[in-house]
């Protein structure tokens, strides 16, 4: 049973990925017009779910996606913005529960499905004529996705290792 001094400095760690994350938003390396972009935010994330666990790593994921809320984010129906931010943000967690390249696989597509319902139901409009706005959603959320968690799951790996050679993690 974890003690109570472990869960208030998981919390404070927690807390402090998340305004991290934040931050790494603004180190945008593509926006797609639509919404989403390619940038550094899952790193703290992933750090974090891989040193405390995927339950912690939920919990950091549905706080990320209710910050992301309360900054400004997109708000079409209650609905989508469960879909596109709390509940698409806590699969990251998932990241800790397979070797590293599979986690990460794993959380990618567990996002993806979440931004995938999410835009076929409530932004089918920006589908062209004639598409079918599943197709149209998974086109438009799995790659610029993958991209993201490319970028961060490289940049975590390398900040993973050398954390545990110079900390001895």
């Amino acid at each position: 049973m974890p003690s109570r001094h472990s869960n208030i400095a998981a919390m404070t760690e927690c807390a402090l990925c998340v305004a991290l994350s934040f931050v790494m938003t603004k180190i945008n390396l593509f926006s797609m017009p639509q919404g989403g972009s390619v940038d550094f935010e899952l790193v703290p994330l992933i750090l974090f779910t891989y040193r405390r666990g995927w339950k912690w790593g939920v919990y950091a994921g549905i706080l990320n996606g209710v910050v992301r809320i309360l900054l400004g984010a997109y708000f079409y129906t209650p609905i989508q913005v469960i879909l596109d931010y709390p509940l698409a943000y806590s699969f990251v967690g998932l990241a800790d529960l397979h070797p590293f390249w599979l986690g990460l696989i794993l959380a990618w597509a567990g996002m993806t499905a979440s931004s995938v319902v999410s835009g076929a139901i409530f932004f089918a409009e920006y589908a062209p004529a004639g598409q079918n706005p599943w197709v149209y959603s998974f086109f438009y959320n799995a790659p610029v996705l993958g991209a993201k968690y490319l970028v961060s799951g490289i940049a975590a790996f390398i900040l993973w290792k050398i954390l545990q050679r110079e900390l001895a993690l």
